[in-house]
């Protein structure tokens, strides 16, 4: 079983912590003001909003050394929610990656809600995490502890697909804000 760290201790931090613990995982939940504590675990989530990205990344950097680092963010234009805030040729994982090179970083969970993480539904589909990432083992072991928690993963290519993933993540929040779809809904995969 894989121990997970998770920085972000709101509704998808903690829906995270489910989905791992479903699956016989152990989760540590960190809160952003939590930066002394030490992030016991090889594979460290980033469930933050993406202004926080850059305080995390400064505080605890050096630490992420070496892990998987997962980002789940969607960086969008919060006043505005009508643009991603992102370069068209970039994302917010990119950013990461940038800014953690010695670190194997992971898109993922961007385009679920926490409530179908929790639920492990979408409708009557079970919900499926698309993960990007140039690691292939770190792909894995995520898709492990995903699946393992009940839900499906599927690899969606290379970290430059990143991009789409934030854009279809930004297309689902914009629908659920506008109340096109609800919070509890989404999008499904059928294989």
């Amino acid at each position: 079983m894989a121990d997970i760290s998770i920085i972000g201790t709101g509704n998808m931090g903690q829906a995270i912590a489910a989905v791992a613990g479903r699956g016989g995982h152990t989760a540590q939940l960190l809160g952003q003001s939590d930066g002394t504590v030490e992030v016991a675990s090889d594979i460290v989530v980033l469930a933050v909003p993406y202004p926080a990205l850059q305080d995390v990344i400064r505080e605890r950097g050096a630490s992420l050394a070496g892990k998987v680092v997962v980002d789940i963010t969607n960086p969008l234009d919060f006043e505005t929610f009508d643009s991603l805030v992102v370069p068209a040729d970039s994302s917010a994982a990119a950013e990461v990656a940038a800014a953690l090179p010695d670190s194997r970083v992971l898109k993922a969970f961007n385009t679920t809600f926490a409530g179908t993480l929790a639920a492990g539904k979408v409708g009557d589909l079970t919900t499926t995490v698309l993960i990007a990432g140039d690691d292939t083992e770190a792909k894995n072991a995520l898709a492990e502890i995903v699946t393992s928690g009940g839900l499906e993963a599927v690899d969606a290519g290379s970290l430059k697909r990143a991009r789409e993933l934030e854009a279809f993540g930004f297309l689902q929040l914009t629908l659920a804000a506008g109340e096109k779809i609800g919070w509890t809904g989404g999008f499904g995969t059928i294989a």
